[in-house]
């Protein structure tokens, strides 16, 4: 009898589960993933339904309801609708941002159709909100792409590392990562904050500080402002740094994996600056050669700097990039739950900078501006604009003609934010060339 069994429960039903929220316990719906045996006392490790995968816990049998018990059922294939808007089937359009006498507390904007070009079209354009994975014509590419396209298996759904120590912080990982399974059993696995190196134990640590050299990323210094940088490093020159960058990022990013093939890829990493050397922030990483225009593949916040400013700094900086390419990027998809919020932010802030402040030119009544220059202002990819004023609700049909409406609650809004936003990229300081990869040979 397995150990499930003894235990009234097997892996893949479903109970009310008690969540530990500061100390006050809530009622959950749960499945569980995995049971353990642990002195003679099981274990359970539930996934509560409808939240987030960071909240997976082990918990005692005391906290299930077993009395509500609902046992697996075989799998059914559901099939999902895929909607689709007018708005994406208009290729090009035309904003006139009205500054009429007749609406003096809004500005308004008229996205005129434009004559579609001649081009077949397999379906609708999707936000990235919307992005099917089962489309064909989104398939997973076998090369470069760093998200996981593969059904998880059973291993890969259950947290494995209790807590990494890097410089001085201790972090709880929010997901699995494939460090080596030796380190799995260790209460907490230690990180050199310098090369990322991974040991069992203070003391095997204090021992590797004593011969690393390294003070900042093994890479170019490409940004300075203030006590900010950012450092690109090369998958294939740095692989060792690369590889335990991805290894560390992956507890806390539940779509990425591909931490052993790092040399397609170019890493930037965020750092602040004291007197014992760069510590790391963040960082992306980004194909060397993207046929989507995917101007990031990973992005990550380390847990201590969240809720900083330094997301959407790791984001503007990528943007800069694709700027000084000359093209319009788009971050590659599925993207996290917090990467979404982070990026709607940003991709509003940037879109919102450029319309609230535009002004009449040539004599012109009202001053007017294309989706297209839009783009091309701010380096993002038209369907990420498009989908962006869709999610706010500023986008409205009016005798034959697009309007975006900006009332004055969002233009004063958008002003806080601005305001906020006391870390900004500052051009001046980014000291970059784009290199042409397809002329590189194997990288």
């Amino acid at each position: 009898m397995s150990q499930g069994m003894k235990a009234g429960v097997i892996e893949g039903c479903r109970m009310p589960v008690q969540r530990d929220l500061e100390g006050q316990f809530e009622w959950h719906l749960a499945e569980v993933l995995s049971i353990r045996d642990v002195n003679n006392k099981f274990e359970y490790y539930v996934h509560y339904i409808d939240f987030n995968k960071r909240l997976d816990e082990w918990v005692a049998a005391e906290r299930l309801d077993m009395s509500k018990i609902q046992f697996p059922k075989k799998d059914t294939k559901i099939g999902t609708k895929r909607s689709s808007d007018s708005v994406h089937n208009s290729p090009d359009r035309e904003i006139v941002v009205q500054n009429g006498t007749a609406h003096p507390s809004k500005v308004t904007a008229a996205i005129k159709k434009m004559p579609k070009i001649g081009r077949k079209r397999k379906g609708p354009e999707m936000g990235p909100e919307e992005e099917s994975q089962d489309s064909s014509d989104n398939a997973p590419r076998q090369t470069g792409s760093m998200t996981v396209h593969v059904k998880e298996d059973k291993i890969s759904r259950i947290k494995n590392i209790h807590s990494i120590e890097v410089g001085k912080y201790r972090l709880k990982p929010w997901y699995f990562s494939p460090y080596p399974v030796e380190l799995t059993t260790y209460p907490v696995v230690f990180l050199c904050e310098w090369c990322l190196k991974y040991v069992k134990s203070l003391t095997c640590l204090q021992r590797h500080l004593t011969k690393c050299q390294l003070k900042y990323p093994p890479g170019n210094e490409i940004y300075r402002k203030s006590n900010i940088s950012f450092f690109e490093i090369d998958g294939r020159k740095n692989k060792s740094y690369a590889q335990n960058l991805c290894l560390l990022a992956k507890c806390f990013l539940d779509h990425k994996t591909l931490y052993y093939d790092t040399d397609p890829f170019l890493f930037y990493v965020m750092t602040e600056y004291d007197s014992k050397g760069c510590h790391l922030v963040g960082y992306f990483s980004k194909e060397k050669e993207s046929t989507e225009d995917y101007n990031v593949a990973c992005i990550l916040t380390l847990p201590p700097h969240q809720r900083k400013g330094f997301g959407k700094l790791l984001i503007e900086f990528s943007y800069a990039l694709s700027k000084i390419e000359g093209k319009t990027g788009t971050p590659e998809k599925p993207l996290s739950d917090l990467g979404l919020l982070s990026y709607r932010s940003y991709w509003t802030n940037a879109i919102l900078d450029i319309v609230v402040n535009m002004k009449p030119e040539n004599g012109q009544d009202r001053p007017q501006i294309t989706i297209n220059e839009i783009c091309e202002k701010t380096s993002i990819k038209k369907e990420d604009v498009i989908s962006t004023l869709q999610h706010l609700n500023l986008i409205n049909y009016y005798k034959g003609q697009y309007i975006i409406t900006l009332s004055d609650e969002v233009i004063d809004g958008h002003k806080r934010a601005m305001t906020k936003r006391k870390m900004r990229i500052d051009p001046k300081c980014l000291q970059w060339t784009p290199k042409d990869w397809s002329k590189r040979g194997k990288w």
